[in-house]
Formats: structure tokens, C-alpha cells, sequence
């Protein structure tokens, strides 16, 4: 005979179908999951050593009035607000009108490693141009002195970088909440904040191992090569970028059907 507490100790033991299946879901979708955390370091990476730049270059807009160099991460957050809003209202509309069908959320994030690679490539290629300079007007000589390269040769990698935002931190947002299990859809819309926190530790250590191991990031960064630090992390990203193809491309869409719908009626009210 089943007494009480035999039953407590099996409602501990047996899960139900849901359950497991539910378990499945999130052992499927912790690949993609994982690939979103080192795509996530190009935002503080960019962000801490574009302000080194920036110290380095003219900065000058006029004789009174130079850019401080903390507010060149409002390129990134413009860059970001207006791709936004022009990919859902023009990008995403004429994707639907030529396939028939609403991008799906890991499209967004496939865009979103692209053009954070991408940018984390153009702030090697300037660098490169910056330290030229440097070596050519003999700042090296002369520790603190201004390159004559003007602060707006900066900008391009932070406009790419907030593209880059744009696409992918709304697609793994939708991923999450559209993939977690019911019960947990009030934990898989903070997901993307534990990515991004992962990803800044990630960040930090990397830049900490790089400045223990080279000397590519000395205090002055004229001597060292910062160039070789975005270009390190512009193949870290592209070799991230080839293992999030092979997530994505074994990765089955478990609401794919109400995803879809969502998408579509979403459009259809805008």
C-alpha cells in the first residue's frame, strides 16, 4: 500500500512528458546560447579601446571645443536606435514581401556576427592607418602628443558595431522567449542579460591575458599594437561566427509556426 510520503518521494523521482520535453528544449537551444556570449564582448571591447583612440587623436571640432573621448559610444547607441528602426520598418517588410515570410530570430543574429566581425576588422584597418601616422610624424618620440588623424576615422567601427546590435540583440531576445519553455518565459527574457554579463567577465579576461602575455596594449598605446588586439578579436568572432552556422543549422525551431505568427500579425498592425 502507497503511503503519503512513497507519493512525495516519487513526485520527486518521475517527471512528466512535458517535463522532459521541456528539458530537451533547453539542452537544444544552450549551443546558439553560447555562441551569443562571445558575439556579445565586441560591444565593451570596442567600447573601452576606441576611447584609448580617441585620447590619441584630434579631437578638435573648432578652436574652443574638442569631443571628449567617453562620448564616442554614443555612436554605437545612435548607430543602433536608427538601424532599428529602419530594419523593421523597411528591411523586414521587403525581406517579407520578396520570400513570403517574416525573418526568422536566428537570421537576425547570423546579421548581427557579420557586421560585429565586421567591425571589430575596420577598427584593425584603422588602427593600423592611426599607428602609421604616429610613427610617421615621430609621436612615438614624444609620449602624449596629439596623431594628426582626425577623431571621425573612429566612427565607421562604432556605426558597424550598433548595426551589428541592432540585428542581433532583438533576435535573441525573440530566440529565447520564443523557444524557452512555457514556464519559463519570464526567465528566458532576462536571458540576454546574462549573455551580455558573461560576455563582459569574457571581455575583461581576455584584454587581461592579452596585456599579461603581449605587448600589444602598453600604457601608451602608441608603442604597443592595438590593431593586433581588434584583429585577434575579429577571428575570434569569425571562427564563433562558423560555429553558431553549425548551431543554427542543426538547431530545429520548436514554435516555429508561432513565431511566424507572432511576426506576421506584428506586421500586420504596424
Amino acid at each position: 500500500m502507497e503511503t503519503e510520503e512513497d507519493s512525495k518521494v516519487n513526485s520527486w523521482r518521475l517527471c512528466s512528458v512535458q517535463q522532459v520535453e521541456d528539458f530537451k528544449n533547453l539542452l537544444r537551444i544552450f549551443p546558439l546560447l553560447s555562441s551569443g556570449v562571445l558575439m556579445c564582448t565586441t560591444l565593451p571591447v570596442i567600447s573601452t579601446l576606441t576611447i584609448l583612440q580617441t585620447l590619441t587623436v584630434d579631437r578638435r571640432l573648432g578652436p574652443d571645443m574638442k569631443v571628449p573621448a567617453g562620448s564616442m559610444i554614443v555612436f554605437i547607441l545612435t548607430s543602433t536606435a536608427i538601424n532599428l528602426t529602419l530594419i523593421d520598418r523597411f528591411l523586414f517588410p521587403l525581406w517579407k514581401k520578396i520570400t513570403l515570410r517574416s525573418p526568422m530570430p536566428l537570421h537576425r543574429i547570423g546579421l548581427g556576427h557579420l557586421f560585429n566581425m565586421t567591425g571589430m576588422a575596420v577598427a584593425s584597418l584603422v588602427e593600423s592607418r592611426r599607428l602609421k601616422l604616429a610613427q610617421t610624424h615621430s609621436v612615438l618620440d614624444h609620449p602624449g602628443s596629439v596623431v594628426p588623424m582626425f577623431v571621425l576615422w573612429l566612427v565607421p567601427q562604432l556605426v558597424l558595431v550598433g548595426l551589428g546590435e541592432a540585428f542581433h540583440y532583438p533576435g535573441q531576445v525573440t530566440l529565447y522567449y520564443q523557444e524557452f519553455p512555457q514556464p519559463l518565459r519570464s526567465t528566458a527574457a532576462a536571458m540576454i542579460s546574462v549573455v551580455v554579463g558573461f560576455a563582459y567577465y569574457l571581455s575583461t579576461t581576455v584584454i587581461d591575458l592579452v596585456r599579461r602575455v603581449t605587448t600589444w596594449l602598453p600604457d601608451d598605446i602608441n608603442n604597443g599594437r592595438l590593431g593586433n588586439v581588434y584583429l585577434m578579436f575579429a577571428m575570434m568572432q569569425m571562427l564563433n561566427f562558423f560555429y553558431f552556422l553549425f548551431c543554427a543549422k542543426c538547431y530545429k525551431y520548436h514554435s516555429v509556426e508561432g513565431g511566424n505568427k507572432n511576426s506576421d500579425d506584428e506586421s500586420s498592425k504596424s
